[in-house]
């Protein structure tokens, strides 16, 4: 038989003082571990709380303190602006605490007569609304882990006791309460009374009815309960209120949730750009008064075009002496594209409206003055991609023009012969002075087409810039908040020539031939204006200003596609007259003094120009006669077809009907015209011709067979 090797173990007796002892360790070692598997996470106090609270909404403020707009910025919850205890209705704080935590201003955290029912319900088997206060829910909230879903265990229960009894160790009753109402999650994303008042009644939380407090109170156990649900529960929360009546307030509020935003907004582009984090409260140079006058001219502008004619547009105001931006209108409308697309910041082609600035640089270097004369003749330039034919709005010429009614009259190809004395590259350098910084690129990529606004700019671009002109030559950056820096100007046009055009553009006779004397363009005070109409009609501007104020308009459809039967004065320029007039409404606008530098002549023309009368000049550069030279001394032109014209032959019209005149200016009899080599016969004869499908070259020559001009055309 095999024994063990080992010795016998031979225990030490077990006397009453050990076994106390044992008994004494076990215990404290139990205490021990459940001290620790019971302890709270270390939970914020009070102060804390409010401090790192944040909405999910940002507010936008005008310059008198109104609330003009909001934007939800935080997309995870919904939650407003923190509701002091006595900004939430009392019927809602009542019953609301009778319904969750009846005895919750006589308890320490803990509701032990609560406690003991709970577990004499569970021993017995029975359903009970269960004993957690309202300081135990918002230990919960605070820290989410003691109510995570499964925590229901004795020592998940234990954790939130004791997390309850500390923060009624630090905190008042008031302050429970206060946040308990601030941090519940009510229906959908709403958290907190504040948001769920909003978004389910559509009312702040201090004008929460009796009826609205007991839905909110059955709410709380179960936010997506179903409407037959929560009017259960409302109607025995409120045995005195009408249960029909609750009923039907519950199927109202299970509805879809109301917008937390301001509705409507009145500057949703400007608060998309500038609320970036939630919370803030951003305070504006935005008039609320000249904000409502911009968006509904500009609606009522669009409204009369007709959606298939011009669909958007944007409004910028900006006060002269401040550079504070009064009225900032994105776009109106209900389309997704006015939404999402900020029509005052957005890159389009800027058109005529950079002509001004071109004008004020040559007349600034002494090339030209307002009464000097510019040929409105077709003219083609070489250029590396082709010949550039720039041709006027109307395609027709005026031959000899002054610089007033050119600039007035907003003809192109004297704008482009300016260009020609100027410099492309000076021009391109003059505008990114004036804070066009949408030409990235050096004059040689724009060409002579930037005479004519090929580059792009915004609208809030334009406002400043002409700002500056209004401001003697100075500019500026705009400002959209009262926190912008307002840095000193600088001077970009001299004084005089900015005075000189700013005289020019408020001159209604000069501008009559191209748009009549009773065009949008009139006011009945002073003021000077410029339109602009880009490439394709796809853009539509109107900006100008008085002494006091700069109005910015433009008209188009941001999608890109082009306007149908919208011209300079039918487009944009009806609002900026609205706009102007509103401002002025009382105080017309007064035309500003000549600065130093400014010398007045009457000036006499040549026979067929203009009648005498007095206009302004650079001291040193009056002129008292100007002359053009007379029609039989200028060079004949072809003004019709113009060189890079494309003709489309239509099969169902009979091709009599489709033939091409040829136009000439300053032809005599000794002039003749060839179409492809063939002669045509005398160029003062205006002949008819129906050339083929192709490319052709009509030339004009002179009694001694020399070519004096040309043009390259195609038909299809």
């Amino acid at each position: 038989m095999l024994r063990s090797a080992l010795p016998p173990i031979s225990l030490p007796a077990l006397t009453p003082a050990r076994v106390v002892l044992a008994g004494l360790l076990a215990t404290a070692l139990g205490v021990a571990v459940a001290e620790v598997a019971t302890r709270p996470p270390e939970l914020p106090g009070y102060a804390a709380v409010r401090a790192r609270w944040q909405p999910s909404e940002a507010w936008l403020y005008d310059r008198n303190g109104r609330l003009i707009d909001s934007a939800r910025v935080n997309f995870a919850t919904r939650r407003l602006a923190w509701a002091p205890l006595d900004a939430i209705a009392a019927p809602a704080r009542e019953v609301i605490v009778a319904a969750e935590d009846k005895r919750f201003f006589m308890h320490g955290g803990v509701d032990l007569w609560a406690l003991a029912a709970a577990l004499r319900a569970r021993l017995e088997g029975r359903h009970n609304r269960g004993a957690s206060t309202i300081t135990m829910q918002l230990a919960g909230f605070l820290a989410p882990d003691l109510a995570r879903p499964g925590a229901r265990s004795w020592w998940d229960k234990l954790r939130q006791l004791r997390a309850a009894w500390s923060i009624e160790r630090g905190w008042a009753k008031d302050q429970i309460l206060e946040a308990y109402m601030n941090l519940a999650p009510l229906r959908g994303e709403a958290q907190g009374l504040p948001a769920a008042a909003l978004g389910l009644f559509g009312k702040t939380a201090d004008a929460l009815s009796r009826d609205d407090a007991a839905l909110l109170a059955a709410l709380l156990p179960d936010p997506q309960a179903t409407p037959p649900a929560i009017a259960r529960r409302a109607c025995r929360l409120a045995p005195d209120l009408p249960c029909p009546r609750l009923e039907a307030a519950a199927w109202a509020v299970t509805g879809p949730a109301r917008s937390l935003q301001l509705d409507p907004g009145l500057a949703p582009h400007l608060a998309q750009r500038l609320l970036t984090r939630p919370g803030l409260r951003v305070a504006t140079t935005i008039d609320a008064g000249v904000q409502r006058v911009a968006m509904a001219a500009l609606a009522h502008q669009l409204q009369g075009l007709g959606a298939s004619r011009a669909r958007d547009g944007a409004v910028v105001v900006a006060d002269n002496q401040s550079g504070a931006v009064l009225a900032y209108v994105g776009g109106v409308g209900g389309g997704s594209t006015a939404r999402a697309v900020d029509g005052a910041n957005a890159y389009r082609q800027a058109g005529s409206t950079l002509k001004p600035f071109l004008y004020a640089q040559a007349i600034e270097h002494g090339y030209l003055t307002p009464a000097s004369i510019l040929d409105d003749s077709p003219v083609q330039l070489d250029t590396a991609s082709g010949l550039y034919v720039p041709q006027n709005y109307d395609r027709d010429f005026k031959g000899p023009v002054t610089v007033r009614t050119a600039l007035a009259g907003s003809l192109n190809v004297p704008a482009v012969r300016t260009l020609l004395l100027v410099g492309v590259n000076d021009f391109r350098d003059r505008l990114w002075d004036s804070g066009y910084r949408g030409l990235t690129e050096d004059g040689d990529y724009y060409g002579f087409s930037l005479a004519l606004g090929s580059a792009e700019v915004t609208l809030l671009e334009q406002v400043a810039a002409y700002r500056a002109l209004a401001n003697g030559g100075r500019w500026s950056p705009l400002r959209l908040t009262q926190g912008d820096p307002a840095p000193p100007p600088r001077q970009v046009v001299s004084p005089a020539a900015a005075w000189l055009v700013a005289d020019m553009l408020a001159d209604p006779n000069a501008r009559a031939a191209t748009f009549g004397l009773d065009s949008a363009l009139r006011l009945p005070f002073w003021a000077a204006v410029k339109t602009g109409t880009s490439k394709a009609m796809r853009d539509n501007w109107c900006i100008g200003f008085s002494e006091r104020f700069t109005v910015g308009v433009w008209v188009g459809n941001l999608e890109g596609d082009p306007m149908r039967a919208v011209s300079g004065t039918s487009g944009a320029a009806p609002v900026w007259r609205d706009v102007m007039r509103a401002l002025h409404a009382g105080v017309p606008g007064r035309r500003p003094a000549p600065p130093a530098g400014i010398e007045a002549r009457r000036v006499i023309f040549s026979a067929g120009i203009e009648q005498p009368r007095r206009d302004y000049f650079l001291a040193g550069t009056g002129q008292s006669q100007v002359s053009s030279a007379p029609a039989e001394a200028r060079r004949p032109r072809i003004t019709n077809p113009l060189s890079g014209s494309v003709y489309a032959l239509d099969p169902d019209i009979p091709p009599r009907q489709q033939r091409l005149a040829i136009a000439v200016s300053g032809a005599a009899a000794t002039h003749m015209l060839w179409l492809d080599g063939q002669r045509l016969g005398a160029a003062d004869a205006a002949p008819l011709v129906f050339p083929r499908p192709g490319r052709h070259q009509l030339m004009l020559t002179d009694a001694a067979g020399r070519v004096i001009d040309q043009s390259l055309f195609s038909v299809r």
